[in-house]
């Protein structure tokens, strides 16, 4: 799988919650949740502390790996099934608290971010229809946007239904990938009419007066402590990315792998070398840190996503001995090169 590198990828905001759901549904045990992580830097005891953080590239990866282990073709909508409005933390209590299935949908399309980075909800008013279109800001093979797909339209189904009381019939679902091979499962899964194109994103077509239809179970000091719970996270969010280990991954992946300086960067930032230093320990991270995690993840991908040589990598990577090039690779992920090649 071809991920982008960069920094809005490597940013770590996904909770691990998500992945956790998905080693329940693959029925995975403790001693059995490494089958998970591979070519995703993660240890299975970060796997289990609710305090982990997980980047877009991270989730993704554990979502293909769980989609070979599953062997099934139809896994999107499994995983989807669990994906019900409490799993959303507070965008799920928000979207449940709301008046009606307009607002729900307006807090998820705010709100998103917060639970998944690389998804993005847009609404647009159609006259008598309201359309929602789902974005995933990432690189995805086919495989992968079909689950993603079929994931993210059952967890709107669960929220609409949860809103509405009943099976949301009447909204028209347009997916952007072909027919797959279990299209007849579809019907299973989807109340409304579908249809599918490559050329459109995936979309829901809602007839306005459902939007505003009443939700009884609507609360509005519940909702208003959501929505603040909700916009104290997007605010976290939103400073992440005017961090200093952003400002230096961007600059790092401007220039050729390897060869900036900390000298050259603390001097495009108008400050000391030491200054930079102190202002990415307060992240709790430095200068050879995040240059290892830049090298070791282009490593990763070039030996996943092509068939160049272990040699031509170094020289790609400015190492000029390959022998150096292996010892750091060994380093980063405690295999050569060619084991974790073959290991894929």
């Amino acid at each position: 799988m071809t991920m982008p590198t960069g920094p809005a990828n490597s940013l770590a905001s996904n909770p691990s919650h998500y992945a956790r759901l998905i080693a329940r549904e693959l029925g995975l045990q403790a001693h059995d949740l490494g089958r998970l992580l591979p070519n995703t830097g993660l240890r299975v005891e970060q796997l289990l502390d609710e305090d982990t953080l997980l980047s877009a590239h991270q989730q993704i990866q554990l979502l293909s790996n769980a989609l070979d282990i599953s062997n099934d073709p139809a896994f999107g909508f499994r995983l989807g099934q669990r994906l019900t409005p409490a799993t959303h933390g507070a965008m799920g209590f928000l979207a449940l608290s709301s008046a009606n299935l307009f607002e729900a949908l307006q807090a998820i399309h705010l709100y998103a971010p917060t639970r998944m980075s690389f998804v993005r909800v847009e609404l647009f008013d159609r006259g008598e229809w309201l359309e929602c279109y789902v974005h995933f800001d990432v690189a995805l093979t086919d495989k992968m946007r079909r689950c993603l797909s079929e994931a993210f339209i059952m967890m709107f189904f669960e929220i609409a239904g949860s809103i509405l009381g009943r099976e949301p019939h009447e909204v028209e679902t347009f997916f952007n990938h072909s027919a797959p091979p279990h299209a007849a499962l579809y019907n299973k899964h989807i109340p409304g009419p579908y249809g599918f194109s490559a050329a459109q994103q995936l979309m829901a077509k809602i007839p306005k007066a459902l939007c505003f239809y009443p939700n009884i179970s609507a609360n509005h000091e519940n909702y208003q402590l959501a929505l603040q719970q909700c916009e104290t996270m997007l605010s976290q969010l939103r400073s992440s990315t005017h961090s200093f280990r952003y400002r230096v991954e961007k600059m790092m992946l401007s220039f050729p792998p390897g060869t900036l300086t900390e000298e050259e960067t603390a001097a495009a930032l108008f400050m000391s070398k030491r200054t930079l230093a102190r202002k990415l320990k307060t992240e709790n991270t430095g200068f050879r840190h995040i240059q290892k995690d830049i090298l070791s993840q282009q490593a990763a991908n070039y030996l996943r996503d092509s068939k160049l040589t272990v040699d031509a990598i170094a020289a790609l990577l400015n190492y000029h001995d390959s022998s150096n090039f292996r010892r750091a690779f060994k380093g980063w992920f405690n295999v050569t090169p060619e084991a974790f090649r073959q290991s894929l």
